[in-house]
């Protein structure tokens, strides 16, 4: 899945930018010029789709077509991808640690949204979930 949102960009009557999200109502933002907007953007998109996954909600598709696009950070991203696949594999977090050769606690840790992960330890548990992960690199907004 690509972790791409489409985005509103509207002029704020007190100065600078507001940024919602149609898909993602929990995600809305501010910056003073466009730029600063869109970074902002997209901590907010990574920040109220890891809380999603916190309570348990499944994400909101990527449906509405804007002239902005954001995109999830490359670390939000990985995580949120990995809790999906790890949901839909229907496993327990023993059986997940069983199957990287990790402690149950370590499971666990890997699979919280907000516990900071390293890359090979999300790419592992992606990998025995039968994910694999693609990098694309775009130009920035």
């Amino acid at each position: 899945m690509d972790y791409i949102y489409g985005a509103l960009l509207e002029s704020d009557p007190d100065g600078g930018f507001v940024v919602t999200f149609p898909d993602v109502p929990a995600a809305n933002t501010h910056g003073e010029n466009r730029a600063e907007a869109l970074t902002n953007a997209a901590e907010a998109l990574g920040l109220a789709l890891r809380g999603y996954l916190q309570q348990g909600k499944e994400l909101p598709q990527a449906v509405t077509n804007t002239t902005d696009a954001v995109a999830v950070p490359a670390d939000d991203a990985m995580k949120l991808a990995l809790v999906q696949a790890f949901n839909a594999a229907g496993i327990s977090k023993t059986e997940l640690a069983r199957r990287l050769g990790k402690d149950e606690v370590e499971a666990r840790r890997i699979l919280n949204p907000d516990h900071p992960t390293k890359f090979p330890a999300m790419q592992a548990a992606l990998a025995v979930l039968g994910k694999t992960i693609v990098v694309s690199v775009r130009d920035a907004a």
